[in-house]
């Protein structure tokens, strides 16, 4: 007897690709994008860089991306206060190659990475695909995170890599300092990665995990240009650590692998980052009133420092979903089961969703 074709490995056999549905609605808030797209001024202003290199699209691009090292590691500093030397930045096609290079470098056979659930659904994936093991532990009923439970979990697995997100995603909350620190110190052989990809959008006085990275060298903060800056067809994701982390991450990157147009991109961007970053305040207030509306209405709300809510819980989700789906509103299935996500739009858009949530709920 033949086997299976094509030839896949076991363990992928039968698997979805992940991906969130991309479905033609009038009212998308399933993916946390920011809503407001670039103005004609930067549009322009990206146009032209993008022009200056494709005259010498002949050539391979510097894949050291020199340039926009330098930009990424003023933005950090202006952002956080944090001076992050150029040499302490890498980036990559957005936050998840990021990821998947990190498991690549400090993950693999033999070796296992944690996190804990409700956590980001792409970790196991990474995990996955670099043949990394992968152990999810638990937070607390309130998605607060349980330092004693990651204390037992981490003496008892010895993971290489520790995934957490902060803002959390699904459910929004951020890490406190301590945590961060105390897993630090509970996995010195290993590497703490802490995922900033909605750190922009965070409520004021929660710290960047930023901070720590002078005080542990085993640390790693990772960061998106999709989500606060408004560039998420762009695709570029960054992290800040030690130089040597850097330096691992030269080895099992691809060659070339940022286009000279995604250099481009992502430094003419950076130059107006003032501009593209001017509506997170108002996406903060917008998000601030839906989590009061929600709970005005008797619904359990996760406390948010990103640009999305996690609210709940519904005897059955999927009726939920679908019901604003068939009233033009597309939210996200996902995290614990009976709670929904929704990101944070404009103010028609949150009016579009309160509205069919009501008629949904009613």
């Amino acid at each position: 007897m033949s086997s299976p074709w094509p030839p896949l490995r076991e363990e992928l056999r039968g698997l979805a690709p992940y991906g969130a549905p991309q479905l033609d609605v009038p009212v998308a808030l399933n993916v946390n994008e920011n809503p407001y797209g670039p103005s004609p001024r930067v549009v322009a202003d990206i146009a032209a860089a993008v022009a200056e290199v494709a005259g010498s699209l002949n050539r391979y691009p510097d894949r050291e991306f020199t340039e926009l090292r330098k930009g990424l590691a003023d933005y950090l500093a202006r952002e956080t206060g944090v001076v992050v030397a150029p040499e302490q930045v890498w980036a990559a096609n957005g936050s998840n190659e990021v990821m998947l290079q990190l498991l690549q470098a400090f993950g693999g056979p033999g070796r296992t990475a944690v996190s804990f659930a409700p956590t980001y659904s792409m970790y196991p994936e990474y995990a996955r695909d670099s043949m990394t093991g992968w152990v999810a532990g638990r937070r607390r009923d309130d998605f607060g995170f349980d330092l004693e439970h990651a204390r037992e979990l981490v003496a008892e697995v010895r993971p290489s890599v520790v995934l957490l997100p902060s803002p959390n995603n699904p459910t929004g909350t951020a890490l406190p300092h301590d945590v961060i620190g105390t897993l630090c110190e509970l996995v010195p052989d290993g590497v703490v990665v802490i995922d900033e990809a909605y750190a922009e959008f965070r409520r004021a006085g929660t710290p960047s995990a930023l901070e720590l990275l002078a005080s542990h060298r085993n640390l790693v903060v990772t960061r998106t240009m999709s989500k606060a800056f408004a560039l998420a067809g762009a695709r570029l994701g960054y992290l800040a650590a030690a130089p040597e982390i850097c330096d691992a991450m030269r080895v099992v990157r691809l060659p070339y692998h940022l286009s000279a147009v995604t250099q481009a991109v992502a430094s003419a961007a950076l130059r107006h980052a003032e501009e593209l970053l001017g509506r997170v305040d108002e996406l903060r207030h917008e998000r601030d009133r839906l989590v009061g509306w929600l709970r005005e209405r008797g619904f359990e709300v996760a406390d948010s420092d990103a640009n999305f809510v996690l609210f709940g819980r519904f005897a059955d989700r999927h009726a939920v979903w679908q019901g604003l789906l068939d009233r033009g509103v597309l939210v996200r299935e996902t995290g614990p089961d009976g709670w929904l996500r929704v990101s944070v739009g404009t103010p028609a858009e949150m009016a579009a969703f309160t509205e069919a949530l009501v008629e949904d709920t009613r």
